[in-house]
C-alpha cells in the first residue's frame, strides 16, 4: 500500500523506528525521523513534510506551531495521550488538527505502577544491591502488609481505573477522585468516591493517574503533603508537574512520606529518555531526590511494554490515515475548549472543570 503522506517524526529512539517501520508496512507513508526533539530551534526541520509526529517532551509552543502552519504542516500526531505540551488553541487557529493515542495499554502504566508500589515497599531494590556486594543482612528491608490499607487514586481514567482492578486483588480499601466520577466503576471496583482533601489524609499509598491541566499544576505541593498520613507512600506515573518536587524533597527529609515512586519529573525534558552517565546533573532538585534510599526515580518508562509500542505505532499511523483519507479523526483533541480532558457523558475534549475544594489544595 502507498500512501503519499510525508511524516517528519521527532525525538525517536531505535525502537520507536522498529515498531513505526514495522506498523507502516500496512500504511505505506514516507516516515523521515530525527533523533532531536522538536522545538523552536528544530521546527524548520519540517519543512517539506505534510505531517508531525511528536512525543512527550517535544515541545510544540506558540511559535513551534506558527512555524509548522507556515511551512504548511497539516497535521500534527501525537505518539502518546498526553498533549500540555502542545498550544492548542493555536494550533485551532492555524487549522492544524492534533490527533494523539488515548489509550495505548492502560495495563503497562498500572502494572509498572504496582511494580514500582511493591518495590519501594520492600526495599527490593535496596536488597538486591546488598546481596550483590555480599551483604546478607535484613536490618533496614522491613515492609508492611497491602492487606487492609488504604489507597488512593487520583484519577480514575483507563489507567486508574486498571491500577484498582489490580489492587482489589489485595484487598485493600479503595479511595478516588476525580472531577468526573465514574459511577460505574465504582461499583464494580469497589471504589469510594470521595473529596482530595478526604483522600490525602486517609490512603497509606496515593498514586498519580490524571492528565496534567492548567488546574492541577502542583496538585501535590506543601499543603497536600501536609494533609497525608504519615509514612505514607506516593506514587506519580503521570505528568510531573503534578507535584511540587521542592516540596517532596522537604515532605521526604522531614519523614513526612515514607517513600516515592516517579517515573515522571517535571523538568525533565533534558534528562529523561536520554543518556546521561558521563556527565554531572545540573538540577539541584532531581540531584538530591536521587540520593534518597526511599525514592525510585525511572526515565517515563512506565508505558514501555512491546503491547504498548505495537498500539502506539498502529493507531499514530491509524489517525495520518485517515487525515489523509479525509475521514473523521477518532483521537483528534478538541481544540475549542482548550483541550481539557473527556468526562464520561461528555463529548471528547468538552470542559471538565474541577471541584471547587480540588482547586484550593492546587495552589499553597
Amino acid at each position: 500500500m502507498k500512501n503519499d503522506l510525508r511524516i517528519a517524526v521527532f525525538d525517536t529512539k531505535p525502537y520507536d523506528r522498529r515498531f513505526l517501520d514495522e506498523a507502516n508496512t500496512h500504511f505505506g507513508f514516507s516516515l523521515t525521523y530525527f533523533e532531536t526533539k522538536l522545538g523552536p530551534e528544530t521546527a524548520r526541520l519540517a519543512g517539506g513534510f505534510d505531517a508531525v509526529c511528536s512525543f512527550v517532551n517535544d515541545d510544540l509552543n506558540e511559535a513551534v506551531i506558527a512555524e509548522l502552519a507556515r511551512m504548511g504542516v497539516r497535521l500534527i500526531a501525537m505518539r502518546c495521550a498526553g498533549y500540555n505540551n502542545v498550544a492548542l488553541k493555536s494550533a485551532c487557529s492555524c487549522g492544524i488538527p492534533v490527533v494523539r493515542v488515548p489509550g495505548y495499554s492502560p495495563c503497562a502504566v498500572a502494572e509498572y505502577a504496582l511494580g514500582m508500589l511493591m518495590t519501594l515497599n520492600r526495599r527490593i531494590h535496596r536488597a538486591y544491591n546488598r546481596v550483590r556486594e555480599g551483604n546478607f543482612a535484613i536490618n533496614g528491608l522491613m515492609g508492611f502488609d497491602l492487606r487492609g490499607k488504604t489507597a488512593g487514586i487520583v484519577g480514575t481514567g483507563r489507567i486508574g481505573k486498571t491500577f484498582a482492578e489490580l489492587l482489589q486483588g489485595f484487598g485493600m480499601r479503595l479511595l478516588a477522585s476525580d472531577p468526573c466520577p465514574d459511577r460505574k466503576a465504582a461499583e464494580t471496583l469497589h471504589l469510594e468516591y470521595v473529596p482530595p482533601e478526604t483522600l490525602f489524609r486517609e490512603s497509606d499509598i496515593v498514586s498519580l493517574h490524571c492528565p496534567l491541566t492548567p488546574e492541577n499544576v502542583h496538585l501535590i505541593n506543601r499543603n497536600t503533603l501536609n494533609m497525608m498520613k504519615p509514612g505514607a507512600v506516593l506514587l506519580n506515573t503521570s505528568r510531573g508537574r503534578l507535584i511540587d518536587s521542592a516540596a517532596l524533597v522537604e515532605a521526604l527529609k522531614t519523614g513526612c512520606l515514607s517513600a516515592a515512586g516517579l517515573d515522571v519529573y517535571e523538568e525533565e525534558t533534558d534528562y529523561f529518555f536520554e543518556d546521561r552517565s558521563g556527565e554531572i546533573v545540573q538540577d539541584d532538585i532531581l540531584a538530591r531526590l536521587m540520593t534518597f534510599p526511599n525514592v525510585i526515580i525511572s526515565s517515563h518508562q512506565a508505558f514501555f511494554t512491546r503491547e504498548a509500542l505495537t498500539n502506539i505505532a498502529e493507531t499514530t499511523l491509524k489517525n495520518c490515515a485517515d487525515f489523509a483519507a479525509g475521514r473523521k479523526l477518532e483521537n483528534a483533541i478538541a481544540l475549542n475548549c482548550g483541550g481539557m480532558k473527556s468526562c464520561p457523558g461528555k463529548e471528547p475534549g468538552e470542559r471538565c472543570d474541577p471541584p471547587e475544594s480540588l482547586k484550593k489544595t492546587v495552589n499553597p
